[in-house]
């Protein structure tokens, strides 16, 4: 697929805007999500049917919810979006972004939202891992729920685009069957020796209780673990987008994973700037009046969708 040309519809609302250019690109979580609490509260949730705590795995963070279109499965099977929440690899669930589930089902898509296993007591490749595992329980069950398991679009943010990114991207954590119709990444890291190395350009902390937790402080495990140095997927439609205030090391690693895909693998993904928004604004933002990302990748998942089901 090649890169879009579709501009995002309208800008954040000036009020919102003006807090997060306030805010910055640290790490500002609480006051985000304070920011966009009112909006959340007030957030439409008519015609959607929520199953929750489904498990697909045997681990007690193998749970997921699923949030389907009002009549789903009375006709044609709809488009699946699953949606990986972030987190830094430590933290992070996936009712924290049930926004991103009544969204999804309110544009018509059989909305996935999984929790995954989280370091310091599973660590890497336990991300990628699960995201596999999604996938094959989805290949089971998703159809008794109203979606097509051949028309699924993979999604994550921050820690949660690293783990889609990695089984995406790198065959060894690909099942048999596995074809997705595209895959989102959003604000992800994607090398984690260059943020091993380049703590003090980035701002990182040492020890990092991030990425240590989950790679290890071995160099050695940071090249092992480093998605862009092991890419060997063949292309597919794919979206990697970064924020205007996002933190500096996703801002680079965006960069990196694009020219990475495009130079050597021979992909075309779409490159998205999400103006306005910081680190942890874009997730917030959906299901709510700011449409600037939400609106611009649903029309992602309906192309990739429909070139799947064509």
């Amino acid at each position: 697929m090649s890169p879009s040309s579709f501009p995002a519809p309208g800008a954040v609302p000036e009020a919102i805007a003006a807090r997060l250019r306030e805010l910055g690109p640290g790490f500002n979580l609480p006051e985000v999500q304070a920011l966009y609490a009112p909006l959340l509260q007030a957030q439409p949730r008519e015609g959607v049917v929520r199953h929750e705590d489904l498990a697909y795995g045997g681990h007690g963070r193998h749970r997921l919810d699923v949030f389907a279109p009002a009549g789903a499965g009375a006709g044609a099977a709809a488009p699946v979006l699953v949606w990986f929440h972030g987190g830094g690899f430590i933290r992070g669930s996936r009712q924290a972004r049930a926004n991103v589930g009544w969204w999804g089902a309110r544009q018509g898509f059989v909305t996935v939202l999984p929790d995954y296993r989280l370091a310091p007591e599973s660590r890497w490749p336990s991300g990628p891992q699960d995201v596999a595992a999604v996938w094959g329980w989805l290949q089971v069950h998703i159809e008794s729920l109203g979606g097509d398991p051949r028309r699924i679009v993979l999604a994550g943010e921050s820690a949660g685009a690293a783990h889609v990114a990695a089984a995406t991207l790198w065959r060894r954590f690909q099942p048999p069957g596995w074809q997705p119709a595209g895959a989102a990444l959003l604000s992800g890291p994607y090398n984690a020796r260059l943020e091993g190395l380049a703590r003090t350009q980035f701002g990182v902390e040492t020890p990092d209780p991030r990425n240590e937790a989950y790679f290890g402080q071995d160099p050695a495990d940071w090249d092992a673990a480093s998605l862009v140095d092991h890419i060997d997927a063949a292309p597919l439609p794919l979206w990697i987008s970064f924020a205007e205030r996002d933190l500096l090391q996703m801002q680079v690693q965006a960069g990196e994973l694009f020219a990475r895909l495009v130079s050597r693998h021979g992909f075309a993904p779409e490159l998205r700037l999400l103006r306005e928004h910081n680190h942890f604004s874009a997730g917030h933002s959906f299901n709510t009046a700011d449409e600037t990302v939400s609106a611009p990748l649903a029309d992602f998942v309906r192309r990739c969708t429909a070139a799947a089901g064509s």
